[in-house]
């Protein structure tokens, strides 16, 4: 859908917000950043289809046209640029308005209308760069994101953290996923009924298990997933979130930032397909993140 950006940039417009808002330039990232999280097999078969201008990825149900390349590197481009923004002090916390999705991107499969994993390239390059050591990445998308849970799946330095609705695309995120070797103990899923709210979510399973989790974690960089089809009335999601919910959720990443990572938050959209639902949601967390 090639209006979810341009709505929701419409909808924080008109809400009088981009004026308490720091403006981030988009640029291309650069290979070395894609090969944190991607393999170079991966990285050069994307490429190869999109050039060679197939309608979707060999590797899975991602549509793409001629453009699709150069949208993906800038949607993550721009992203490593709020999180090198967010490193070096200029800005607290940042939303990235971007487009493909990336939560279901693997190391070595582009599936679910993502081509790169935007949040797991930026964790990488966090630690990379930056020096960051641990980083939590919570993805609140109603579908789980198991393309950053492959990619951080054997890591202690990567927490994450997931509720999405059950039986439902992509068909992972039990609650026996908990991570292999180093990383075991480090990837906790809430994969809930349909009909699920704020109180399965909001209260159960972020302001009370992820806030008493992170207590031991003590991540120095917080990093979201905002996917809003979680949001009540999306045509891809059975999940009963409003937009008020989103603004808590937004307090408790802000909360758990303050607490352990120097306020530290950097923000990635997701899902969302109810443009409406998706525009209102947006201001609703925005108002939250810079409040």
């Amino acid at each position: 859908m090639p209006d979810r950006a341009s709505h929701a940039y419409e909808a924080i417009k008109g809400s009088g917000l981009l004026k308490q808002c720091t403006p981030i330039v988009t640029k291309e990232c650069q290979m070395v950043d894609l090969e944190r999280a991607h393999s170079q097999a991966y990285i050069t078969r994307a490429q190869k289809d999109i050039s060679g201008g197939l309608s979707q990825l060999s590797t899975g149900d991602t549509i793409v046209c001629k453009d699709s390349w150069s949208v993906a590197q800038k949607a993550t481009g721009g992203i490593l640029h709020a999180l090198d923004k967010i490193i070096e002090g200029t800005i607290d916390r940042g939303f990235c308005l971007n487009r493909p999705p990336g939560h279901h991107a693997t190391p070595n499969r582009g599936m679910g209308f993502c081509i790169f994993n935007h949040v797991a390239v930026a964790a990488r390059r966090a630690q990379a760069i930056h020096g960051v050591g641990k980083v939590l990445i919570v993805d609140w998308d109603v579908h789980h994101g198991n393309g950053t849970q492959d990619i951080f799946y054997e890591d202690d330095s990567v927490y994450f953290f997931s509720t999405h609705q059950s039986p439902w695309y992509p068909g992972t995120g039990s609650r026996e996923e908990t991570g292999t070797g180093k990383g075991l103990g480090y990837t906790k899923n809430h994969p809930l009924p349909a009909g699920s709210g704020y109180s399965e979510i909001v209260e159960n399973a972020f302001a009370d298990d992820l806030a008493h989790r992170m207590d031991r974690f003590k991540p120095e960089l917080v990093i979201i997933s905002a996917g809003f089809d979680s949001r009540m009335d999306d045509p891809l999601g059975d999940f009963l979130l409003q937009d008020p919910h989103f603004a808590e959720l937004t307090k408790v990443m802000r909360t758990i930032a303050d607490q352990y990572a120097d306020g530290r938050v950097l923000s990635v959209l997701e899902g969302g397909y109810n443009l409406k639902g998706l525009a209102s949601a947006c201001v609703s967390h925005l108002q939250a993140l810079v409040a």
